[in-house]
């Protein structure tokens, strides 16, 4: 991945095989990310890259971060739960997102034309990391493959460091594991997962 941010409008963030070339997909959207760049800076939010990608960030709290797609580029907030959405312009990623968190753009136009809006919700961000407000953190059990509950029961150590996951790392590792069709590939990402877990991280965190 990139080390510099400047590297991201340029070259991209260097994690496919896409990165410098003509179909990377900052280059394809650079003018619309440049726009958000310039709102998120306007903000008064400071700028920093995290997993290749420009963060921004409020003191050490995490805002919004940037990325560009083949299809669409996007403005993603942290701690959605707490966003109120009133224009109805949040979307989920996916469908095992619990909480709309990103605006998507597939026209570099619309970045201009949403600048109020935009601009409102990065307020509204601000408003509650200054306030040191956090999302509520809720209790979420899940279903756990029978493989994973055998490594608990063998591994007591790995168990407790699964449980003090966040909810969301722990719901990461979860619907991994259970995509797996067979019992051996779900074995094979628990022994790959193993250092990620005591780590503290998610699935998809480096």
């Amino acid at each position: 991945m990139i080390t510099d941010i400047e590297d991201y409008f340029v070259h991209g963030c260097g994690r496919c095989e896409r990165f410098a070339t003509p179909d990377c997909s900052t280059r394809i959207w650079v003018d619309g990310l440049r726009d958000l760049r310039r709102l998120c800076r306007g903000a008064g939010l400071s700028e920093s890259l995290k997993w290749g990608h420009p963060c921004f960030l409020r003191g050490d709290r995490n805002i919004a971060i940037i990325g560009a797609f083949q299809k669409d580029f996007r403005l993603t907030f942290f701690n959605a739960a707490l966003m109120k959405d009133p224009e109805n312009v949040l979307e989920k990623p996916g469908p095992n997102t619990r909480y709309p968190c990103l605006i998507r753009f597939s026209k570099k136009e619309q970045v201009a034309a949403m600048a109020l809006i935009v601009q409102s919700y990065l307020a509204e961000a601000i408003t509650y990391a200054d306030a040191g407000v956090r999302p509520p953190i809720t209790d979420v059990t899940f279903d756990l493959p029978d493989e994973l509950v055998d490594a608990f029961a063998a591994d007591p150590e790995l168990a407790a460091a699964f449980e003090a996951l966040t909810p969301g790392r722990r719901r990461s590792y979860v619907i991994n594991l259970s995509s797996a069709k067979k019992s051996e590939t779900r074995l094979a990402r628990i022994d790959r997962f193993r250092d990620k877990i005591f780590s503290g991280k998610g699935v998809n965190e480096r």
